[in-house]
């Protein structure tokens, strides 16, 4: 019952690890603007987020190409959520709250963990157990 959890966290660091790699590949190795390196990192993890969760996390099966195409839409759109959901938190707590960054970067990635582990786990991947069989 554990390994799924532990799969996510696993597949999770790496997920961070491509997106820190990314992003200073794109910042520092070609000069990009801070910025436009963050989201070229976001894809970059967003889309190794998605097959990782598909195939080891969740072991999603898809018959067709438009299940497969359904899928990766839906991680998307909720992917795009979290990362609502991150800047909401941010400001929350460094302009509302007045906590230091690093304080609230660490709280808001465990929220948005949480929150994208619920979406993957109910409303993405979610193939019932007697398709599993």
């Amino acid at each position: 019952k554990l390994w799924e959890p532990i799969t996510y966290l696993f597949f999770g660091g790496l997920t961070t690890v491509v997106n820190i790699v990314v992003y200073l590949v794109f910042r520092e190795g070609f000069g990009f603007y801070y910025q436009t390196a963050n989201v070229i990192s976001w894809i970059a993890s967003v889309l190794f987020a998605y097959f990782t969760n598909k195939l080891w996390v969740f072991e999603a099966k898809t018959e067709t190409k438009q299940e497969s195409w359904a899928a990766f839409g839906k991680f998307i759109f909720f992917r795009v959520l979290s990362l609502g959901l991150d800047m909401l938190c941010m400001y929350l707590f460094i302009s509302i709250l007045a906590t230091g960054d690093l304080v609230a970067k660490l709280v808001t990635q465990v929220v948005v963990v949480l929150a994208n582990y619920v979406f993957s786990k109910f409303l993405i991947f979610n193939t019932k157990k007697s398709e599993k069989k």
